[in-house]
């Protein structure tokens, strides 16, 4: 599912694909084809509601969406669910991630540095290790913990040795982060969330989260991610009634409406 670069029959290029089982018409749109919906219509899985196409010459760095024909009649533009990086909001398009180049070469990757930590780790299992040695966890609200001049946003590279420093001098063995995967709104902590499998994007890429936390590992900082799959936020062009209907959510608003969050 999502978007990536891959070879077909020898050529390059990406494959998308999204669950929209009730779509009556589904198609890519991005900067490459003017956001047309004509242009790359998708090909149905019927029995798995998937849609899917594989779109030569385009690569990282491309910003895209879908554009959902539904039961309804209407047409919208929808964020893919499984894109791994979103323009920064309020723009809400998402693009096509370098990080999931296969055809990088070793050395283009991140390297992780951290196999002393991982090793350790493995050696003593994960829950020997937490009964093993006192646990103090420092929770952090990265976006807003730390800002540069005129209160712009340091990024998670920029972070990671400030946060290191920080939590060594107040004796935390670990971090937890408030959620850190796309959302739109600040203001929500990072709980009404739109994109669970993409880093907050004012704060960097995915090879730049990656650098955050190898950088704590390096330090015996051990790291928890507060995920929030439970909830996302109702804006239009996000999950909710994905396909023209319920589809990531109950489809009872008694049971999938959040009203204290405001969220489904």
């Amino acid at each position: 599912m999502g978007s990536h670069i891959c070879t077909v029959d020898h050529i390059k290029g990406v494959r998308f694909a999204v669950w929209a089982p009730s779509a009556c018409f589904v198609s890519v749109v991005g900067d490459w084809n003017g956001w047309d919906g004509r242009s790359h219509p998708m090909r149905r899985r019927v029995e798995f509601g998937v849609w899917e196409l594989f779109i030569p010459s385009i690569g990282a760095g491309e910003k895209y969406g879908y554009r959902i024909h539904t039961r309804g009649g209407t047409d919208v533009i929808k964020i893919d669910p499984y894109a791994q990086e979103f323009e920064n909001p309020p723009k809400t398009a998402s693009i096509i991630s370098a990080c999931d180049d296969a055809y990088k070469q070793p050395e283009d990757r991140y390297q992780w540095s951290d196999q002393e930590w991982m090793s350790r780790r493995k050696e003593l299992g994960e829950k020997d290790l937490l009964r093993r040695q006192p646990m103090a966890i420092y929770e952090v609200h990265l976006p807003s913990w730390m800002r540069g001049d005129n209160n712009t946003y340091l990024s998670y590279r920029e972070l990671a040795d400030r946060l290191v420093r920080h939590v060594k001098t107040m004796n935390f063995t670990h971090v937890e982060f408030l959620p850190l995967a796309h959302h739109p709104f600040e203001g929500s902590w990072g709980y009404q969330v739109t994109g669970l499998y993409a880093p907050y994007s004012r704060l960097g890429s995915a090879d730049d989260f990656k650098y955050l936390v190898d950088t704590l590992h390096q330090s015996h900082i051990g790291v928890f991610l507060d995920f929030v799959p439970a909830h996302f936020c109702k804006d239009d062009w996000g999950l909710a009634r994905y396909d023209g209907e319920p589809c990531y959510e109950y489809a009872d608003p008694r049971e999938g409406e959040h009203k204290t969050w405001g969220t489904l």
